[in-house]
């Protein structure tokens, strides 16, 4: 007797074959059969469906998150069933509680998570990062969570307010990184991160420990996936330095330790701020043409525009930095409408301009970047002619004052979309020209993080609307290559080998999809994180459930209350189907 079957599907593996109908039976967590089954103890009537992998995003920040929710929202109500997080070198282990502070401003500047959020939600139990393993090990989420240990964490946690001030490392404290890496991968960890980016600051305006470390202590981390002879190194580029260079320094790293490397790969560099306007295609040439000998380096891509969402009730608006905003910034938000209404209010915020000592929270706010309305259903790819500023031109007025009106629009919770890379003449062409790379991985979804700037884990919808079902002829990608690309590859690319297709004795996670249903609504948000906290949540019609290792987490986008999801260990994947046989009900 299997304990779920699933009926009359058509099934699309994840391998990138040809779809085909049938069904599939699961039982102890994983796959039993696939085309025909026996009698089941659930059964789901699938016909006129699709049926695939669980998704499999591997990149994200749910390090807190993790920790006070059981829910790893957005990600798993677009139907991700394994996420991976630590990215960006940032995260919360190792820390010694001196220590934390530091960590708290890091993740507030580079991943927006508010400070009250995080004071509030960290049980701070751990100090090594093995004790932080120990500790998510003990949870139960409606997703698989695996954990790259980050470089800032080990840095500060090495060299104290030294590696705060991103003071050059010595030769022993590069050791003492090295061998805690190799200590988080022995202990189950998926991988090490870092990031080179100049954006990635504290709210305070301060660089990220890790972004200007010198090669030597990036070495000293690939050194630490050598000795452990396992794990993957994830990456962000610097944009102050030539493609050129820094894929070359890439391919030094993965020679150094024989493992994998990912990176993020935009098309078009963000407006106004330091590097090569074509880097991305000197890397895809790279990532075509200079493979390093053993272990593949691989682009982190995104299948719609990298951009920001404005708005009075998020973390930035054209206006947020403006003197005469500040006694209004922590008024509820119908008062602050009310306020802002007013032609004196009004004339004043109008008048001022923005002050602030943090460069990228400047350039977040400024008029000159192109303001589209978002709109429900969201517009990703709108025209140049719906951008506010041209809307101000035609209309005889400037186009701060449009952009005011907008944001009041909608008792001031409209929202307002921001694009940058991927987005090159206003088409995604771009982005297409990434997702069918052979060199890429579709990832990005960055949920956890951003909860008032980015709403970016519902990728998997956009995908597969946008890329497939809505695609021109010969302009999208095929239903099977789209699956393969939100499964399959991701899995591969960090050694998941245990899921990301449908086979039997796959790890039963699984998305039954009504595709011509399948519709993105536009972000909300919502006030549901510690503390009051504030997040957006984007929902999506037409996923008609959700199960992970076996068990249906989601119905029609509503959460059933089980929990099967459980933190993976690397080397210990197969360990999850003897902890999902006693009750994992919230």
């Amino acid at each position: 007797m299997l304990d779920l079957a699933i009926r009359g599907a058509l099934i699309v593996d994840g391998t990138g074959g040809e779809p085909y109908s049938g069904d599939v039976g699961i039982a102890t967590g994983r796959i039993a059969s696939v085309g025909r089954t026996g009698p089941a103890r659930e059964e789901i009537d699938a016909r006129g469906r699709i049926l695939t992998p669980g998704f499999i995003d591997i990149h994200t920040h749910f390090d807190g998150q993790a920790t006070w929710e059981n829910r790893l929202a957005p990600s798993s109500e677009h139907g991700v069933t394994t996420v991976v997080t630590g990215n960006c070198g940032v995260g919360f282990a190792p820390c010694r509680p001196d220590d934390r502070d530091a960590l708290l401003a890091l993740m507030e500047g580079v991943e927006d998570v508010p400070d009250v959020v995080m004071a509030a939600g960290l049980p701070w139990t751990w100090t090594s990062f093995p004790d932080f393993l120990d500790f998510l090990d003990q949870r139960q989420f409606d997703v698989d969570v695996a954990v790259q240990i980050p470089h800032s964490p080990i840095r500060v946690f090495v060299m104290g307010q030294r590696g705060v001030d991103r003071a050059p490392a010595t030769p022993g404290e590069i050791e003492r990184m090295a061998a805690l890496v190799e200590e988080a991968i022995e202990a189950g960890a998926i991988g090490v991160s870092t990031s080179r980016f100049l954006l990635h600051r504290t709210k305070a305006g301060k660089l990220s420990p890790s972004v200007d470390a010198a090669e030597q202590e990036l070495l000293g981390l690939a050194e630490g996936l050598r000795r452990a002879g396992d794990g993957v190194f994830q990456l962000i580029a610097a944009v102050d330095s030539t493609a050129a260079d820094e894929y070359a320094l890439m391919r030094r790293l993965v020679e150094k330790s024989g493992r994998p490397l990912s990176f993020t790969l935009v098309a078009e560099q963000l407006p106004n701020y330091p590097g090569e306007k074509d880097a991305w295609r000197v890397f895809r040439h790279g990532l075509a043409t200079d493979q390093p000998a053993g272990a593949p380096i691989r682009g982190q891509i995104f299948p719609r525009p990298i951009g920001t969402l404005l708005g009075l009730d998020l973390s930035y608006h054209p206006f947020s930095l403006n003197p005469s905003y500040a006694p209004l910034r922590d008024l509820p938000l119908p008062e602050r409408v009310a306020r802002m209404r007013d032609p004196t209010v009004r004339a004043r915020l109008l008048a001022e301009t923005p002050q602030s000592d943090n460069l990228p929270a400047l350039r977040m706010v400024s008029l000159d970047r192109e303001h589209y309305r978002l709109g429900d259903p969201p517009r990703y790819d709108p025209s140049p002619d719906e951008e506010i500023g041209r809307l101000a031109v035609r209309a005889g007025r400037s186009k701060a004052d449009l952009l005011y009106d907008c944001l009041l629009e909608d008792d001031g919770k409209a929202i307002l979309y921001c694009p940058s890379g991927n987005f090159i003449d206003h088409r995604l062409d771009a982005a297409g020209e990434l997702l069918r790379d052979p060199n890429t991985i579709v990832a990005l979804g960055d949920a956890g993080a951003h909860y008032g700037m980015i709403c970016d884990a519902s990728y998997p919808t956009f995908l597969l609307t946008y890329w497939v079902r809505d695609a021109a002829p010969g302009a999208g990608l095929t239903l099977p290559d789209a699956v393969r690309k939100l499964s399959a590859i991701p899995a591969d690319a960090v050694g998941l080998s245990d899921r990301g297709t449908i086979a039997v004795g796959k790890k039963a996670d699984l998305n039954i999809i009504d595709l011509e249903r399948l519709r993105l609504h536009g972000p909300a948000v919502f006030h549901d994180l510690p503390a009051g906290g504030r997040r957006l949540r984007q929902r999506a019609d037409g996923i008609a459930a959700t199960i992970v290792s076996g068990e249906v987490t989601y119905r029609d986008g509503l959460p059933t209350g089980r929990l099967p999801g459980r933190l993976v260990r690397r080397g210990r994947t197969a360990a999850f189907a003897s902890r999902t046989n006693g009750d994992s009900r919230s």
